[in-house]
């Protein structure tokens, strides 16, 4: 049997598997086979197979990189090329563009990379199209744009969240507060801070047995899921932000945009006439969340023209002295 297969056969099992407390401990250990089988997908075949394909990664430029995920004919290449100038080749037939074309939007002093990523298809957490090396740039990016058509925004939205899920991206989800440690002996030992509505002890064994875990200690600072505590011991996830860009809002009515807007982490755009590029430019920054840093040279007035744009989670001393160069830190009293 084929990877693919087992998947699929483990996901019709789970299908007809009623939820309820006597079957949990088996969904858990389903769930944790399923995490493993995609593991393997992931992985790289190194066995034979064709040369190198054309190339799919591009080299990191700027303080952020945002990458385009999307259906094709969504409007990504027109949306690349209205915002960098950056020519991405347009035409009225699926599958236009078929590898990464980079291109960089300058706002707020700082230099955003923006990748435009070739169309996924359902699927494609399963290996159709070219769907693994599409997703596997995306993980590499610090901020998603998922474009949407707005006439079909929430069925494709969910879709590609699998997709995306599939392949061990979280989007606009925090890493679950668990600590794992494997021990020697002592067999598995669960501590919580707060009341476990989804787990118990049971279910955690279940599902560190399926890994071949059978001595840890395991403490849970929130109230986690089956799916949070594979994500822990898996390790291999990505925490990212996303925005959801739906295109073509000069197709609906303004009733229909005000529905659509109240979509959380959306933001309602036309790619074609350049409409609200400026609101997504603000959450863009919003998502990344960058801090301009201005410096001053000794006795003299504060240099605004050109700040040193970190994130902020980078914006320490240390990051500083890294963006600007390297040996800084070095000679630093």
């Amino acid at each position: 049997m084929t990877t693919v297969e087992k998947i699929k056969e483990i996901e019709a099992e789970m299908a007809r598997t009623q939820k309820n407390k006597a079957t949990s401990q088996h969904l858990g250990g389903l769930k944790a086979k399923l995490a493993k089988l995609r593991r393997e997908l992931l992985a790289p075949t190194s066995a034979g197979g064709g040369g190198p394909g054309v190339g799919f990664d591009v080299a990191k430029t700027g303080v952020g990189r945002i990458g385009f995920v999307g259906f094709p004919s969504v409007g990504k290449s027109t949306l690349m090329s209205k915002l960098t100038g950056t020519h991405s080749e347009v035409a009225a037939y699926e599958f236009t563009t078929l590898t990464t074309v980079p291109g960089v939007v300058q706002y707020n002093g700082a230099k955003l990379q923006i990748l435009d990523l070739p169309g996924i298809i359902e699927g494609a957490k399963d290996g159709k199209g070219r769907g693994r090396q599409v997703i596997a740039v995306a993980r590499t990016c610090s901020l998603i744009f998922l474009v949407l058509d707005v006439l079909k925004p929430l069925g494709d939205k969910r879709i590609i969240e699998k997709e995306l899920e599939g392949f061990g991206i979280r989007l606009n989800q925090k890493p679950p507060n668990i600590y794992y440690k494997k021990k020697e002996k002592g067999g598995i030992s669960m501590t919580n801070t707060v009341p476990l509505t989804h787990l118990d002890l049971d279910e955690v064994k279940a599902v560190l047995s399926e890994y071949k875990i059978h001595n840890a200690d395991i403490s849970f600072k929130c109230d986690a899921t089956v799916d949070d505590l594979i994500d822990v011991i898996e390790g291999n996830r990505v925490y990212m932000p996303c925005i959801y860009v739906l295109n073509k809002i000069d197709q609906i009515s303004i009733e229909e945009l005000d529905l659509v807007s109240k979509i959380p982490h959306a933001v309602p755009i036309c790619a074609h006439h350049e409409w609200n590029f400026d609101e997504l430019l603000s959450k863009t920054w919003e998502y990344l969340d960058l801090a301009r840093i201005y410096t001053k040279p000794k006795g003299q007035l504060p240099d605004y023209s050109s700040p040193v744009v970190l994130r902020r989670e980078t914006a320490t001393i240390e990051g500083f002295c890294n963006n600007i160069h390297k040996a800084i830190l070095r000679e630093l009293k």
